[in-house]
Parts: C-alpha cells; sequence; structure tokens
C-alpha cells in the first residue's frame, strides 16, 4: 500500500498547501486519484496527440540531437527506485540526464531556452538526478516531422521541418542538482504518503454497509 510517486508526476505534489498544510489542494487531488486507482485496481493511461508523438518520434528526436551536439547517446531502458520515486530517464550520460522532449509543432517548439523551462519538466529531471545520482541534467526540446496520420487538419508546414537546419531544432534547458530541493522532495513524498492512508481508509470505512 506503499505509495511512490513517479518522477513525471512528481510536480502534482510539490506546490506548497496554504498555512500549515504541506499538501496543496492539487496535490490532494493527485494523491486521491492515486488512492482510487489502488482500491479499484485500475491505472488510468493518459493519451494525446501530443504524446503519441512523443512516443512514436522519440527515436528520431534522439538522433537529431546526437547530430547536433555530436553525441551517440542511446535511449535508456533501466527504471530505477528509491524510498521515494521511481523513473525512467531518456539518456544517463556520464554525469548527466538528458530528458528528451519531442515538441509538437513549429509553433510550440520553444526557441529560446527561458521559454522552455517548465516547472513540471524541471522536478522530473530532479527525481532522475536523485535517482542516477547525477549532478546535472537537461530537458532537450527536439522538432522532428509529424506522422502524416496525426497532422490532421493542421497546416502541414507547422509539421514538416526537415528544411529547418537540424541546430535550429534543439533547445536545451539546463538544471543542476540541489540537496535542498532534494529534501522538499522527501518531505512533500511523506506528506503524500500520510495522506495517501489516510484516503483509502476514508474510502474504506464509507463503503461498508
Amino acid at each position: 500500500m506503499k505509495l511512490t510517486i513517479r518522477a513525471s508526476g512528481l510536480s502534482a505534489i510539490m506546490t506548497d498547501g496554504k498555512g500549515k498544510d504541506e499538501l496543496s489542494v492539487g496535490a490532494k487531488t493527485y494523491v486521491t486519484k492515486a488512492a482510487k486507482e489502488f482500491i479499484y485496481g485500475y491505472d488510468e493511461k493518459v493519451s494525446s496527440k501530443y504524446m503519441d508523438k512523443g512516443i512514436r518520434c522519440e527515436d528520431e528526436s534522439i538522433a537529431l540531437f546526437n547530430s547536433v551536439m555530436l553525441t551517440s547517446y542511446e535511449k535508456n531502458t533501466e527504471r530505477r527506485e528509491n524510498e521515494w520515486i521511481t523513473g525512467e530517464a531518456d539518456i544517463v550520460a556520464t554525469n548527466k540526464i538528458v530528458d528528451i522532449k519531442t515538441s509538437w509543432c513549429v509553433t510550440t517548439f520553444p526557441v529560446l531556452s527561458e521559454l522552455g523551462e517548465d516547472k513540471g519538466y524541471e522536478w522530473q529531471l530532479r527525481a532522475y538526478m536523485m535517482l542516477w545520482d547525477k549532478p546535472y541534467a537537461e530537458i532537450a526540446y527536439c522538432l522532428v516531422n509529424t506522422p502524416d496520420d496525426l497532422i490532421g487538419w493542421e497546416a502541414p508546414s507547422l509539421h514538416l521541418v526537415d528544411h529547418i537546419p537540424r541546430d535550429l531544432r534543439v533547445t536545451v534547458v539546463q538544471y543542476e542538482r540541489d540537496a535542498e530541493l532534494e529534501e522538499k522532495i522527501k518531505v512533500k513524498v511523506a506528506a503524500a504518503r500520510e495522506y495517501y492512508t489516510q484516503v483509502i481508509h476514508q474510502i474504506t470505512n464509507q463503503h461498508i454497509y
């Protein structure tokens, strides 16, 4: 019944609650959903065309990143777990983690690093740095062609991008490991677990007739 937080969902519990409450309303909603999934025995999979492109074009994005950065990284397939979190990083290098984000189209591609800063992604990378004991991590936004069947009614010119120079199709956002933020992760996970146990008991008790 122990709750382990996935790196991809870590940001959901990291916002601060009001007053002395460790968990925000959004964090409690996330934990309540996890408790419901446990009690009812299901795992809801969220899907969208944006996520579909990310999955289907991941290898192409990694190849683009390697060609621009003159590296030869391969997709990591190892999942790690510690006492608080679990996750599967995209690329594990000697001293850093690289997380590949495949942009939906030209208009959603962040052309500047500051435009690619995202708290959700940042917490995900901090989880990976913690799990793999790496001092640095970076998000690599990659712009590659969208599969024809996903483009739909959108203008193909926004999705067919091979004519754009490769170095203009990769934007990197860098992060450095932070021990204080990792301590905050531990505190938030502990609070989430306490609330998770509480919700499971509430669900069980309210359905005994």
